[in-house]
């Protein structure tokens, strides 16, 4: 009876709970004024101090690249170059990459942004070893010079090489991007190491 009498209560209390928890959610529908809606779309659209980070590394970088096939064997090592470049009025950073991956000839072209709606970080990532684009998300330290991403690519014969990659802004001159990936789920392995230094 009185376990009869709690789930009662609660029932009453959950009804009386309702008209409220439907108003806020009738709140949240209303679409808001557009002239108010494209205040706020400029304002998000202004570039911030993220895209002043990016747009001191536009210019020409001679790369080194490290990559291991697998773990405990030394890594593969070769060089290519980098032009960076902002985009769109200072809002996006576009690099072309050249060099080798695997011993072949490989050529990237990469798109790194600071949402500001999303308040993160997204690159998106195209390359001749692919007819995919690689997307990853992320965020950065306090002082935006260390950036996260993370995301995933699908592989033959099905599921997902999940990735992680820390981009590190040394300064105007250097930058490092390193890569990991686990193979369905497996354990987390170094993948790749970047060093870029800009040409003088």
């Amino acid at each position: 009876m009185r376990n009869l009498l709690f789930i009662l209560i609660l029932i009453a209390y959950c009804l009386m709970l309702m008209p409220s928890a439907m108003a806020e959610e009738k709140k949240m529908e209303q679409p808001m004024d557009p002239q108010a809606m494209m205040d706020l779309y400029t304002k998000l659209a202004v570039p911030g101090e993220p895209h002043k980070l990016f747009a001191s590394l536009a210019g020409s970088w001679k790369t080194e690249t490290k990559e291991w096939m697998e773990p405990g064997k030394p890594p593969v090592e070769s060089t290519g170059i980098a032009e960076m470049e902002m985009l769109l009025g200072g809002r996006f950073l576009q690099q072309k990459f050249n060099g080798s991956m695997m011993g072949k000839p490989y050529s990237g072209i990469g798109i790194s942004a600071y949402d500001n709606i999303l308040e993160r970080y997204v690159s998106a990532w195209m390359d001749t070893m692919s007819t995919g684009i690689f997307m990853m998300e992320g965020t950065a330290s306090a002082d935006g010079r260390t950036i996260t991403l993370k995301g995933q690519h699908a592989e033959p014969g099905g599921g997902y090489m999940t990735h992680r990659a820390i981009w590190k802004i040394v300064d105007n001159n250097t930058q490092t991007f390193v890569m990991y990936g686990a193979h369905h789920g497996g354990e987390e392995m170094k993948m790749m190491e970047i060093t870029y230094t800009r040409k003088r």
